[in-house]
């Protein structure tokens, strides 16, 4: 007893400090979670931030760049416009030294090209002489110079994707136009000094069109067109791409499915835009190497707190060997006992077995005499018919005679049907199921019972379905578990003035046969079940009649109940599984 309470004290020892311990655990867990999604928090804003007005400046020193270009290059045309040798080569059609003026201007405007058109859009004079010849009537720069006679500009995109930056200006003459200046703008050359740079740039005009871009195939599209033309990520990438944003805020864009800040800036020249896509690579890269210390700290705490638990555990661990030690001998000592019970049960198995055929013989012995006196009736009869069939040969009536022999043969059948339930009754019941119909069992039951039935004189009402109910079952014993039902309610109703049986079948989600007599009911419902109880009188039954009907129900696979009924009587309720396959059944 003491060693038994020393166990329980240890035992709530170590629960204690296994729940203290598992809390503490919880919550370093949740500190060090806490910690490294606040610090990742934080440290992304305040990176992210950096990062966002580093690449602002960028596109201010871009923005600045390209409009100096631009406003360089507009008053160039304005000035060649009014120039009186190209006047005058334009008035006379002599392009001689056209080209080499025109370059000798390329030279001190550092402009990227400069061509002279006349009125039909021929080029007559270029720094690039390969164009000498071109015609650009249907081109958008000669067409608004044309039409305006003022410096316009244009952007016209080529076949390869590029575009083509034009001024253009109208030459007039005594208020006639006499050709066209054009003058090529070299953007192209910010796009070629932003591609060696981690940012994606690219610019747009007022429709959103791309015009220059360090990604070509961008070019010549709207901006949402352009984003959504990308490399499907791989799987990997996917799983790297949800790793590396799992505490982020949602990324501006996703480019080849990688995601990138977006930073934009307005050119103050015809509603252009410059937007700029930086990869998150260098936020990560610091925020990664804050998170990595933190964890790394907690990692090392939880090291050391696992390194404590596992020594407690190997000091546990030696007690519990020594308390396994004793339980195997308790279980050897409880197997033995288990052994012994076994046996115990099969020897009451066998008695109960044992005692059911008695009870059924006992049973069989009270029917006999009723028997005895139903076979001396149909005898009795045959006398009668034989000696009238004598009688009728005697007087040559052979057709009226056979109709005695055939109610002497009806009878002999009768008599064998009452022998051959008996015969069957007396035998014990096999142990292989078939599908039998339970209307047939009830009526095999009141056959065996009907001598006692006229005896007493008590009225049977049946409700019974007129399709089979069929189940999975032992005839024989089935037909003992209806037998016993009845001879019960036949001896409940003995002291009743107009004794009555009513006997239902039901086909439902089980099969449901009820058994209600008009008796004086039940007095002890919990202790009806059990072997050697009963309510009759000394020297009328055993107890055994209903424990062995329930045994036999419950090998069926259904149940044996009892309850009083709402106005008077007894009512016992057989339940057995329904046969799902009817057809094959009734085969």
């Amino acid at each position: 007893m003491v060693k038994r309470d020393q166990q329980d004290e240890d035992e709530g020892t170590r629960t204690g400090i296994s729940w203290r311990l598992r809390i503490i655990l919880a919550v370093l867990t949740v500190i060090a979670i806490t910690t490294v999604l606040v610090t990742n928090r934080w440290m992304t804003e305040r990176a992210t931030e950096t990062t966002r007005n580093r690449a602002e400046v960028r596109l201010a020193l871009y923005s600045g760049n390209m409009l100096n270009e631009l406003q360089r290059t507009s008053v160039v045309p304005l000035l060649l416009s009014r120039d009186a040798a190209l006047i005058g080569a334009l008035a006379s059609d002599e392009y001689a030294s056209t080209s080499q003026r025109l370059i000798s201007f390329q030279t001190e405007i550092s402009a990227a090209s400069i061509s002279l058109l006349d009125r039909e859009g021929r080029v007559v004079g270029a720094t690039n002489r390969n164009l000498l010849g071109t015609n650009y009537r249907a081109e958008p720069f000669f067409i608004d110079a044309m039409r305006t006679r003022e410096t316009v500009f244009s952007a016209t995109q080529r076949a390869e994707g590029a575009f083509d930056f034009t001024y253009s200006r109208a030459v007039v003459q005594d208020n006639q136009v006499m050709g066209v200046v054009a003058v090529a703008v070299d953007l192209m050359k910010y796009e070629r000094s932003w591609a060696g740079l981690q940012d994606a740039v690219l610019v747009t005009d007022s429709e959103g069109v791309v015009v220059l871009s360090t990604e070509p195939r961008w070019r010549g599209l709207k901006m949402a067109e352009a984003l959504s033309v990308q490399d499907a990520p791989s799987a990997i990438r996917r799983a790297f791409q949800l790793t590396a944003d799992w505490a982020q805020d949602p990324p501006d864009a996703y480019l080849g499915g990688e995601a990138v800040l977006r930073t934009d800036a307005r050119v103050p020249f015809r509603g252009w835009r410059l937007v700029a896509f930086t990869a998150y690579d260098s936020v990560r890269e610091r925020v990664n190497a804050i998170l990595a210390l933190e964890i790394m700290g907690f990692a090392i705490l939880l090291a050391a707190t696992f390194y404590m638990l596992s020594r407690r555990a190997w000091s546990q661990s030696m007690s519990f060997q020594r308390e396994s030690a004793e339980l195997r001998l308790l279980n050897q000592r409880l197997q033995r006992e288990i052994a012994e019970r076994e046996k115990a049960q099969k020897d009451l198995a066998s008695a109960e077995a044992t005692l059911a055929q008695s009870s059924k013989l006992a049973a069989l012995g009270e029917m006999s005499a009723a028997v005895s006196h139903e076979l001396n009736q149909p005898l009795a009869a045959m006398k009668t018919y034989l000696a009238g069939a004598r009688l009728l040969l005697q007087r040559k009536r052979a057709d009226e005679a056979m109709s005695s022999f055939q109610r002497i043969d009806d009878l002999i059948e009768r008599m064998g049907a009452i022998t051959r339930q008996l015969k069957s009754y007396a035998r014990k019941g096999g142990e292989a199921f078939e599908p039998v119909d339970v209307r047939h069992c009830v009526s095999g039951a009141l056959s065996m019972m009907e001598p006692q039935l006229k005896v007493r004189v008590v009225r049977i009402n049946r409700q019974i379905p007129r399709r089979p109910v069929m189940v999975m079952a032992d005839r024989l014993r089935l037909e003992q578990v209806i037998i016993n039902l009845l001879r019960n309610a036949l001896d409940a109703t003995k002291g009743v003035s107009a004794p009555q049986i009513n006997i239902t079948l039901e086909e439902g989600r089980t099969v449901s046969l009820r058994v209600h007599d008009n008796g004086p009911g039940i007095a002890d419902l919990s202790s009806l079940f059990e072997p050697f109880y009963t309510t009759k009188k000394p020297g009328e039954g055993v107890g055994l009649g209903l424990a062995i009907s329930s045994g036999i129900v419950k090998d069926l696979g259904g149940r044996l109940t009892a309850t009083n009924g709402e106005g008077g009587g007894a009512v016992f309720e057989v339940q057995l599984p329904l046969l799902q396959d009817k057809s094959e059944a009734a085969e």
